[in-house]
């Protein structure tokens, strides 16, 4: 990863003098699949490292969710993980693909979004 470990320190990689090069994926899946996930992202070289977050959520594609329990459906929001992956700008996509083209059951269920990190450090 390009950010350094010293406070406001900016490596070749980095955001300074040069725009946005690092990105965040953002994942948010069904919480059942957390195992699996990072059993994925950790054989992935262009993961170095991540978050997991416990969140709820509810969308359009409550009644089609296959892993909703009976309380899910009453209380209108289910368990989900989100999942936060800082990237190199140039890793993204192969990370999207591998996570396409993997035999699992998060493929189908999870949502992601990108977003471009203007400065990162370490305090």
């Amino acid at each position: 990863m390009c950010l350094d470990r010293r406070a406001g320190a900016a490596t070749p990689g980095s955001t300074r003098n040069g725009g946005p090069r690092v990105k965040i994926l953002t994942l948010i899946v069904h919480a059942n699949t957390q195992q699996e996930l990072g059993d994925q992202l950790r054989t992935l070289s262009e993961v170095s490292g991540f978050t997991f977050s416990h969140v709820e959520g509810h969308g359009a594609q409550v009644e089609r969710d296959p892993f909703l329990s009976a309380r899910d459906k009453v209380v209108g929001y289910t368990p989900r993980v989100r999942v936060d992956i800082l990237l190199d700008d140039a890793d993204v996509s192969a990370v999207l693909e591998a996570l396409r083209q993997a035999e699992n059951s998060v493929t189908g269920d999870a949502v992601y979004w990108i977003t471009p990190v203007e400065e990162g450090g370490h305090l």
